[in-house]
């Protein structure tokens, strides 16, 4: 039992840049067909330029996760045409703030994208996994799910949600070999972390750098791949044994840090 997804097919929510991306190209090399859902049109395009070239086989389809209609209709497409095996809720925002200056707006547009985007995905691809008996579902949560973060109210929310709709599913459909699991991972480099330095720390973007990698454990941020590679083994037959967990990929924030 490798680490391969040979003769698979997978769904991969934001799978156009940071992550996602790093989770397409990786499942894509692994042998999975992938079939990525990403808002960013433009970025998308530079990933599927790049699994093609590298030869994988991948299919882009431009929505919002937040409208259910959206997701409906491409779901029931992809289904047409292949089997869903596996599918990886990653979508989601960012926000920083705590209760007093987080506006009811953004806690609207945080719960659209983080909650009801995975609770769309989630309803559109189960009923075909039931059918098929089978299925993998991995949704990335956040170690905001399972521990204070300053200033992080909404987001935190909506990943504590993430979390707990993960255990749900887990629970709910393991009779029908459906695993589902959830990745919480710490602060990992991605092309937002570095626009958010550039646009708040204007001429301190390197202390800001290391202030933040210094803030896990480990002396420094994660990486996109190493998120991919624990996407890559959940997702594969290697993790049969494996659901209704939720894995830290953390630099050691959640145990080691106070």
């Amino acid at each position: 039992m490798g680490f391969n997804l040979k003769g698979k097919s997978s769904i991969i929510t934001g799978g156009g840049s940071g992550i996602g991306k790093a989770i397409s190209m990786e499942f894509a090399s692994a042998g999975a067909s992938v079939f990525i859902l990403d808002s960013d049109e433009a970025k998308t395009k530079n990933t599927v330029e790049e699994i093609v070239s590298a030869g994988g086989t991948v299919k882009f389809y431009t929505c919002d996760v937040s409208h259910k209609e959206q997701i409906n209709k491409i779901i029931e497409e992809i289904a047409k045409k292949s089997s869903i095996d596996i599918l990886v809720n990653n979508a989601g925002i960012a926000h920083v703030g705590n209760v007093e200056n987080t506006k009811e707006d953004d806690l609207n547009r945080i719960y659209e994208v983080n909650i009801k985007g995975v609770f769309n995905c989630l309803k559109a691809v189960v009923p075909y996994m039931k059918s098929a008996r089978k299925g993998c579902i991995i949704n990335m949560a956040s170690i905001a799910s399972v521990v204070g973060i300053q200033d992080r109210f909404a987001y935190s929310m909506s990943k504590g949600a993430v979390l707990t709709m993960t255990y749900s599913v887990a629970k709910d459909y393991i009779d029908y070999g459906i695993r589902c699991n959830s990745i919480a991972p710490a602060r990992v480099y991605t092309p937002f972390v570095e626009g958010f330095i550039a646009k708040n720390y204007l001429g301190k973007e390197r202390e800001m750098f290391e202030k933040l990698s210094n803030s896990q454990p480990i002396g420094r941020m994660g990486s996109t791949n190493e998120v991919a590679k624990l996407a890559l083994y959940l997702a594969s037959d290697a993790a049969a044994f494996t659901t209704g967990t939720n894995f830290p990929i953390d630099g050691g924030f959640i145990k080691l840090n106070g």
